[in-house]
């Protein structure tokens, strides 16, 4: 678990390289333009919506240590090639691998953490890969930012450079890792396999329903922070950019700082009604959002409002990550985690499509009713949460409850049957 942990933090710190400044990169810097730029960032979403449903099946039947592997070199070969593309082909085919590979570890990574924990540990160490992404993503982003040099092609392919290095640095750390045994499918036919687990998934109401709530928080946070939300606060609320960098940096710390605060709250609530509480407090966000852009304070009134928009969010996210990720693995049969968290991952990738083709020309030319729709959702979040909790059962909605009354009480009887 400790060598998945610093996987984590050295994945998002290479990202952390790269990823803010890559929109600059490809338009500015290898002067390829706007339109460029914009195909490279559908290109990664383009790559990891192909990717992940064959990631899942490959989990399940190989495990999630080869294809983890198999990901880390690809966006190693990928973010090596982007670093040195000239051109808008070279640019397209390097964004490609790099966003086949990163969409891949997600699920692949998931499910070492599922396969190295137990119940009762299982959202604490969900809640330590949150807080270490979002670590790596920051520490990595404020280096970087020194590194760069706009003027000069070479500090970008530095910095891309460093990107690969961390991912193949990653894949020394993880071949050393000795996966505990878990069930996987390697006899049944490929086809079959993939049928059935698709099969059992659909059916699986509480899962359908978690990946459609899935898909309305992700829509409503991720999907809104680098399109919509920057777009309303530059447009509506006058932001300058330097505020915008810092209402950035105070969601990462409030994860940072809040994440395991937060996890002893959430750990004895049911998890239907810490995600209920997330839309919430998501819902005074977009209220405080809409008081900074369509209020009539000052603008320092107006950037402190912005800056606390985005800090709330980050408590939404801090609650969310030790509830929703275990929530998934143990909606999964045995033996299926690695399809469930593909598909959860597979949500997640479409909501951050959709979010900002739907959310930024909204917040661009009709600020109201942008702030108006996305509160809307985030009570949405709310119902929705209730209405899953109900199709849960008590060791998944409750876990921590379920595992007293077992202590407490041993082993239930075994069932007795007509037959016997």
């Amino acid at each position: 678990m400790r060598r998945i942990h610093v996987g984590n933090a050295l994945s998002a710190f290479g990202l952390g390289f790269t990823v803010p400044y890559l929109y600059v990169y490809v338009a500015q810097v290898r002067g390829l333009g706007a339109m460029t730029a914009g195909l490279v960032l559908a290109v990664f979403a383009v790559a990891a919506l192909i990717v992940l449903p064959f990631a899942g099946r490959a989990i399940v039947r190989r495990g999630p240590l080869p294809v983890l592997l198999a990901a880390l070199v690809l966006a190693a070969l990928g973010a090596l090639s982007l670093g040195l593309a000239g051109n808008a082909v070279a640019v397209l085919l390097s964004a490609a691998a790099l966003g086949a590979g990163q969409a891949v570890m997600q699920p692949a990574l998931a499910t070492m953490i599922v396969d190295c924990s137990s119940a009762d540990t299982r959202s604490r160490a969900f809640a330590t890969q949150f807080f270490l992404q979002n670590l790596g993503l920051g520490v990595g982003g404020l280096i970087g930012g020194h590194l760069v040099d706009t003027t000069r092609v070479s500090s970008f392919t530095l910095l891309f450079a460093i990107e690969a290095a961390m991912f193949l640095v990653l894949v020394v750390v993880m071949s050393t890792v000795r996966m505990p045994h878990s069930p996987r499918i390697e006899d049944a036919p490929a086809g079959s396999a993939a049928k059935g687990g698709w099969k059992r998934l659909l059916g699986n109401r509480a899962m359908v329903q978690l990946c459609v709530l899935g898909f309305v928080l992700f829509f409503a946070c991720y999907g809104q922070f680098e399109s919509g939300l920057s777009a309303y606060g530059v447009e509506a609320a006058g932001i300058s950019t330097s505020a915008l960098g810092t209402a950035l940096a105070a969601n990462t710390m409030m994860i940072v700082v809040a994440q395991f605060a937060v996890l002893k709250f959430v750990e004895r609530r049911r998890r239907s009604r810490v995600i209920a509480g997330v839309g919430l407090i998501w819902a005074v966000a977009w209220v405080t959002a809409g008081y900074a852009g369509l209020g009539h304070g000052s603008q320092e009134m107006a950037t402190a409002a912005f800056v606390s928009t985005y800090a709330l969010f980050g408590l939404g996210e801090a609650m969310l990550s030790p509830t929703v990720a275990p929530l998934v693995a143990d909606l999964a049969p045995e033996g299926l985690a690695g399809q469930y968290n593909s598909v959860f991952a597979l949500v997640k990738q479409l909501a951050l499509a959709v979010g900002p083709a739907v959310g930024g020309p909204l917040a661009a030319s009709l600020h109201g009713p942008y702030v108006v729709t996305f509160l809307l959702v985030s009570l949405g979040i709310s119902a929705l949460a209730i209405r899953l909790g109900r199709h849960l059962s008590p060791a998944q909605d409750r876990p921590w409850h379920h595992r007293t009354r077992v202590i407490a009480r041993g082993p239930a009887p075994e069932p007795v049957t007509a037959e016997a």
